[in-house]
């Protein structure tokens, strides 16, 4: 073969063509003449970075920046297609608070000297005081889930809540808080330390919280408005882990659970995209450590907008986008007076040329997101809170951990006046064989999961009683299905023969809980009936 091509590579025929092409280098040399430019290329607009310098140029002509729903609607940023998208507003008033004056001791070793949390209702609580429903939010949310009269804007889960929908307020007592640690009425990092002699802020002073911290202040709220008994607990995303949180604390007084898009412990692919937020939150200079309160100081704004682009990213999938954006660019507006051969004399709308600031319509949405955020929620809040959604748990082995920290740091439960434990599981054992066997729920797609299945087992054993309703969103990428699918198979392995279990196909991802009011909706109004 070889000698074959050297005989074609030097025929007679192949001398003349390679004599009829002129030299590569002159080939070369000749299109460089052409296409030489004649001065040095400047350096292009960047209005991406324009807007981030003009809103630090904004926050340092304010006296003691704080949180500011107006500024982040005042953004140069626009979201180039319409599609479902929640509604999270930015909440200042409008909202009951209860206050507890009594220190709260925490899982993690931290004291909270006296706390508040926010909460709206809707509905009325019956004669017998057993019709109320509790909403755990994720991340994120404030306690305004449904618009109403003290505050008339859209909440997070109005579609879902009011006469005979999905939470029936003529059947109902709806609760709804803003969770420990949060920055809309609630006890966080950006409130007052009441031990501050200066009347400083916590900042990272905060002590680390976990779920069952913010659950234990939420079930304190219910002691004040005479609630013994939950007709349910319903929470979807981080609520969903506080639903099964409440049951576990105190499973003779949650009737029900309903748990959407939310896990019995958080998974490495979360955790990962969690820490990813945290980090560029945290580098931004302007966040100082979580000390960026008071006058003369910025919010870390830069950080924050680039954590909601990476957190928007898990809210949705891929496939909504493809079809939402598919590939398609950014449009500019272009003269066409004067171009040859062009009858047209009016602006037209034509695709820009590439650049480095948001080209595409996905990154246009995305950079709208992460802007529209920047300045509606606290830094350290989203830093604290993210990182109890981390640590949330209930495998046998990290339940008994809490309660052995727990006991280090406060005594016992009786010692301290900890509501609840924790650990100190009952039901199955090792070695025990009369619970029942996994039954009809689909293998785990991730053989590797199953090592601790039995552990997770016994720590759910509290709720082996309470009927639950657990629904999850195959295209999920925050919390992917796998993780629900455990959840609703270890509870089946507890013996508890009440769990329903449901998965969505729609292609709204993690966000399907604020957008499918059909499919979730008539779910929950079923399971409730």
């Amino acid at each position: 073969m070889r000698s074959s091509w050297r005989a074609v590579g030097t025929s007679a025929s192949s001398t003349l063509l390679r004599a009829a092409q002129p030299p590569l280098a002159a080939s070369f040399s000749s299109a460089s003449r052409r296409h030489k430019p004649r001065a040095v290329v400047e350096t292009p607009a960047f209005p991406c970075l324009d807007a981030n310098e003009a809103r630090t140029q904004r926050l340092l002509s304010q006296q003691g920046p704080e949180l500011d729903d107006a500024a982040a609607a005042s953004s140069t940023s626009t979201s180039s297609s319409a599609g479902p998208e929640p509604s999270y507003s930015f909440v200042t008033s409008g909202y009951k608070t209860y206050h507890h004056a009594e220190p709260l001791p925490l899982d993690y070793g931290g004291i909270l000297p006296e706390y508040d949390i926010a909460y709206e209702t809707w509905g009325q609580l019956n004669e017998r005081k057993d019709n109320a429903i509790l909403i755990h939010t994720g991340l994120s949310a404030s306690s305004h889930a449904k618009s109403h009269s003290d505050n008339t804007a859209r909440g997070w889960w109005e579609e879902f809540i009011g006469p005979g929908k999905a939470l029936d307020t003529d059947r109902f007592f709806v609760i709804c808080t803003n969770v420990l640690g949060g920055c809309y009425g609630s006890t966080g990092p950006s409130s007052v330390h009441p031990l501050d002699p200066e009347g400083g802020r916590y900042g990272t002073r905060f002590p680390i919280l976990s779920i069952f911290d913010m659950v234990r202040a939420q079930f304190h709220l219910l002691d004040s408005l005479g609630v013994r008994t939950l007709f349910a607990s319903v929470g979807s995303s981080m609520g969903g882990m506080q639903s099964i949180a409440a049951a576990h604390l105190e499973p003779e007084r949650v009737q029900r659970v309903i748990s959407i898009s939310g896990c019995a412990r958080s998974g490495p692919s979360s955790i990962a995209l969690r820490f990813a937020q945290r980090s560029v939150l945290m580098s931004d200079p302007n966040w100082n450590r979580g000390h960026y309160y008071g006058p003369n100081k910025l919010p870390p704004h830069t950080g924050m907008k680039l954590a909601r682009q990476i957190a928007t990213i898990t809210y949705r999938s891929g496939p909504e986008w493809e079809q939402r954006f598919g590939r398609r660019r950014r449009k500019a507006v272009v003269s066409s007076e004067g171009s040859a051969g062009s009858s047209l004399t009016g602006p037209s709308l034509q695709e820009a040329d590439p650049a480095l600031c948001p080209d595409f319509e996905i990154e246009s949405y995305i950079d709208y997101q992460g802007e529209q955020f920047c300045l509606k929620y606290d830094a350290n809040s989203l830093i604290y809170i993210s990182k109890a959604m981390d640590l949330f748990d209930m495998s046998d082995e990290a339940l008994e951990d809490l309660d052995e920290r727990r006991t280090r740091a406060h005594g016992t439960a009786e010692e301290s006046g900890i509501r609840g434990l924790a650990g100190s599981i009952y039901g199955e054992k090792e070695g025990d064989t009369s619970a029942p066997q996994r039954k009809h729920i689909r293998t785990l797609s991730s053989p590797s999961a199953h090592f601790y299945l039995p552990s997770l087992t016994r720590g759910l054993s509290r709720l082996v009683k309470t009927p639950t309703l657990i629904i999850g969103a195959q295209s999920d990428i925050l919390f992917p299905i796998d993780q629900q699918r455990e959840l609703a198979e270890c509870l089946r392995m507890t013996g508890n023969r009440k769990v329903r279990y449901s998965e969505l196909d729609s292609p709204t991802g993690h966000d399907s809980f604020l957008i499918d009011v059909e499919n979730v909706g008539g779910q929950i109004k079923g399971f409730l009936s």
